[in-house]
């Protein structure tokens, strides 16, 4: 679903991104991991476009470095943002409408799904989105991103600064997402979340990866999660 090899990325003259590789499988949730300014979220920003990308980013097997946003968009990629990237002034419903690509086609996600898994949502769908609480936005954020009906979502951060109750209800999400033969690239914080639901993860450090597993191989790997885990 999505290959990356030899990645690298730059901010001015601060080589970041150091020769990435990874993949996402079809219908696969992998988590990247690793402490706060090691590169995860410049990873997921380079794959989409939003910093210029030095390397090969394959998705569906068609090369995407270089393109667009919105063009990596329309293939089927989508994004969930760190800083919960709401419509203020629209409202929830309207949110929503507007993560849809193409209104003649039925996705795998309607409105009444977001609805069902996010009650908030449903009490709130005539309210301006400016006005919702952070976990709130962060709810509509990832829903309005379903929306469009991507076949890989990369999400960064879903669960930071969000009460248990809510963590819990992304947590469902996120598993739902996958259930849906949706791919899930997860950027996360919380080591706990990211073992529950993964299939496998990635760990890096220093802008590249070091280390790649599945949950119960990180679990047993304790020299890992120590010396590059905030555990």
């Amino acid at each position: 679903m999505l290959e990356v090899t030899d990645l690298n990325a730059y901010y001015g003259k601060s080589h970041i991104l150091q020769g990435v590789n990874f993949h996402v499988k079809e219908g696969e949730i992998v988590s990247l991991l690793g402490r706060n300014g090691v590169g995860r979220s410049t990873t997921i920003k380079s794959i989409m476009g939003e910093v210029p990308p030095h390397g090969s980013v394959r998705f569906k097997g068609k090369e995407i470095a270089g393109m667009k946003e919105h063009e990596i968009a329309n293939w089927g990629l989508g994004y969930v943002p760190e800083n919960r990237d709401v419509f203020p002034g629209l409202t929830v419903r309207q949110n929503l409408l507007l993560g849809i690509k193409d209104m003649k086609k039925q996705g795998r996600w309607k409105m009444e799904d977001m609805f069902e898994m996010f009650p908030n949502l449903r009490t709130r769908a005539d309210v301006d989105a400016g006005v919702l609480s952070g976990g709130e936005q962060q709810m509509l954020t990832m829903c309005r991103t379903l929306m469009g009906d991507p076949d890989l979502v990369m999400i960064d951060e879903p669960t930071e600064g969000l009460a248990p109750k809510i963590v819990e209800q992304v947590g469902r999400l996120l598993s739902e997402i996958a259930n849906r033969g949706v791919s899930i690239l997860l950027v996360e914080q919380k080591l706990a979340i990211a073992l529950k639901i993964s299939h496998r993860l990635y760990v890096m450090g220093h802008g590249h990866m070091v280390y790649e597993g599945t949950p119960d191989e990180l679990k047993a790997n304790e020299h890992i999660r120590k010396e590059w885990l905030e555990v």
